[in-house]
């Protein structure tokens, strides 16, 4: 052996060396085939954003290729729910009778408003939530306040904490709570919408083997009625994730899906997409709508028709 290899063997004996190559290849064996930012991972390489965030965060366009994102019907049914808006019972902070508030960190101003005047617009007979929290008690509240709680609530979740935390005793027995992954809920209970009503995911926003944003792509939207309406949250025009989401190390990847799908779609239609709506008409919000511009969220409205 010669004097380099033992002095390489030797170091390789010091236990602190030993710790950290232990600890490399333990990384490497979780990282599977490859590393996170290698050509063939799903996570990006932040240099590669780097040197083109000019071009991934370019100016808005104001239409996708293949989606017709019918701007003239959504701006029409913005202009219909001003009444709606001006009648909504939330405030910022906690109010008595009331389980929603604006200023909480997972659902804010704007998709709590959107998701408000649909429910009153729609006027369905069921609700189905995939995932549960803030978004949940806005559904409770618009339920009980403009509806004698006659719509039948359904929130799926396998890890229902937030949403249990904000419920009053009584709630629990007026909904239904399915505290399984959507992977092992059957496909019937999906079959069961019917038109005017909401199917609202809130998924993981990962697709990958088993993932519940495949179940949702590959089995539950090609199986559920005519007529049903289709939320999915943190989507942003034009397709893409915040810049600083970006940088954070945000790696879903579930709005590409959503483009993917939509392009060349004739069986699903676009009825609202809120980020969108604000970027070209922020006048019409800051005069009927105001409040939607202080947390501008992410949210689009599908209809299978």
């Amino acid at each position: 052996m010669s004097v380099s290899a033992a002095l390489k063997a030797l170091v390789k004996e010091v236990p602190q060396v030993k710790a950290l190559i232990a600890e490399r290849d333990a990384l490497r064996a979780a990282s599977g085939l490859v590393p996170a930012g290698h050509y063939y991972s799903p996570i990006p390489s932040l240099d590669e954003v780097r040197r083109d965030d000019g071009l991934i965060f370019r100016e808005f366009p104001r239409s996708i290729p293949g989606v017709d994102l019918r701007e003239d019907e959504q701006l029409a049914l913005l202009q219909s729910w001003t009444p709606l808006y001006d009648s909504m019972p939330f405030r910022a902070e906690k109010v008595d009778g009331l389980r929603y508030y604006f200023e909480n960190e997972w659902y804010g101003y704007c998709d709590a408003t959107m998701l408000h005047c649909m429910i009153r617009h729609l006027r369905p007979r069921r609700i189905m939530e995939i995932g549960s929290g803030f978004s949940s008690c806005v559904t409770m509240d618009t339920n009980e306040r403009f509806f004698g709680g006659a719509i039948d609530l359904t929130f799926i979740d396998p890890y229902p904490e937030r949403l249990l935390s904000l419920l009053r005793e009584e709630d629990k027995s007026r909904i239904h709570l399915i505290e399984k992954r959507l992977q092992d809920v059957p496909l019937e209970q999906f079959q069961s919408l019917e038109a005017h009503d909401i199917l609202f995911v809130d998924s993981t926003h990962v697709s990958k083997v088993n993932s519940d944003v495949n179940r949702i792509f590959f089995e539950i939207l090609p199986a559920i009625a005519r007529g049903v309406h289709v939320h999915f949250h943190d989507v942003f025009y034009p397709f893409e994730y915040p810049r600083d989401w970006i940088y954070d190390g945000c790696a879903w990847n579930e709005l590409y899906m959503l483009r993917a799908f939509l392009q060349y779609n004739s069986g699903f239609e676009v009825v609202m997409m809120n980020t969108m709506m604000q970027h070209f008409h922020e006048p019409f919000f800051r005069e009927h709508m105001p409040l939607c511009l202080e947390n501008p969220g992410g949210s689009i409205w599908l209809r299978k028709v």
